[in-house]
């Protein structure tokens, strides 16, 4: 099957309505690909087709992959939540590895050559204070890195055996506008600020994290999709800092004090995401762009404006 160009082959995206499903659809949108997007909420541009419902529902995913039209897939749908995998593992291996099983073999029998997955350096597990990097052995210890490593492990086999461009970005902290809805630490520290409260702190708040902006995790989606690439690639800023430094980074950003309250540490919290991008840059050209100060300056504005429409008021 021939593939189109780049910019003008449509773009099946699962979870598109989600955080980083809305970026993602906005860029490829703008360069041209017509997008399709799959969720079980509609996506609110009425310009972008929106196809609603469970992409365990093998008649949903037919009717938006076949028709010869569609060069490729971006799946970013899945359940992420390490605690909700704990509590019920078998659901989450239904949403992450069956139905990327299903998604696969339909783009194999449709003729679809390009499979691209938002997966997570929770494969590898808990390394300490080690460089994460795609040759550290497979080691989950939660059924969400377990799912996505078994997800990880399907499209090597299609594209070993089928010869399709299937790739796993291992995404780390992804942050940016948009996440108003979400719960991890740059939106609760948003929060806080527009509330004038403090936040917790589990532990000493020495854990390190690498923070992604969404602009930049879309650009490496998009250098995979151009580049038709194969494998496991690691995509992150390549710069940890500790939640302290991240919350200091958040007080410059919004101009308030947030007092911080040291709590128990989480059960099984990583103490550090340390991540090398080396196969990023090289195989993808990806070059991370967005500083976490000027990241977390969108984050804010975007929490700032949504806050001012709430209130039926001019955003400050």
């Amino acid at each position: 099957m021939a593939t189109p160009p780049a910019g003008t082959g449509r773009v099946v995206i699962t979870g598109g309505a989600g955080f980083v499903g809305r970026a993602a659809v906005a860029a490829f949108a703008c360069r041209g690909n017509p997008v399709t997007v799959v969720d079980r909420s509609p996506y609110p541009d009425p310009a972008v087709r929106s196809v609603v419902g469970d992409l365990s529902d093998p008649g949903l995913i037919a009717e938006v992959l076949h028709g010869g039209e569609v060069a490729g897939v971006v799946h970013l749908a899945a359940i992420t939540s390490v605690l909700r995998s704990v509590e019920y593992p078998v659901a989450v291996y239904q949403e992450n590895v069956a139905v990327t099983q299903d998604l696969l073999e339909s783009c194999r029998q449709a003729g679809i050559e390009r499979f691209i997955m938002a997966s997570t350096n929770a494969v590898v597990g808990d390394v300490g204070y080690a460089t994460m990097h795609e040759g550290v052995p497979l080691r989950p210890l939660t059924p969400y890195g377990a799912t996505k490593a078994a997800a990880e492990m399907l499209l090597c086999g299609y594209a070993g055996a089928y010869r399709m461009a299937t790739c796993a970005l291992r995404f780390t902290n992804i942050y940016g506008p948009g996440m108003g809805g979400k719960d991890s630490f740059v939106p609760r520290m948003m929060r806080a600020a527009l509330a004038g409260k403090g936040v917790e702190i589990y532990g000493d708040g020495l854990q390190r994290r690498d923070l992604v902006h969404a602009d930049d995790v879309v650009t490496a989606l998009q250098s995979a999709w151009d580049r038709h690439f194969t494998g496991t690639a690691i995509v992150g800023s390549g710069q940890s800092v500790t939640v302290l430094e991240l919350l200091d980074a958040v007080r410059t950003v919004t101009g308030c004090p947030l007092p911080a309250e040291h709590v128990a540490a989480k059960p099984g919290e990583m103490p550090a995401v340390i991540v090398d991008i080396s196969r990023a840059r090289d195989q993808l050209g990806y070059q991370p762009s967005v500083s976490l100060v000027d990241g977390l300056t969108t984050v804010w504005h975007d929490f700032v404006t949504a806050a001012a429409v709430t209130a039926g008021g001019p955003p400050r």
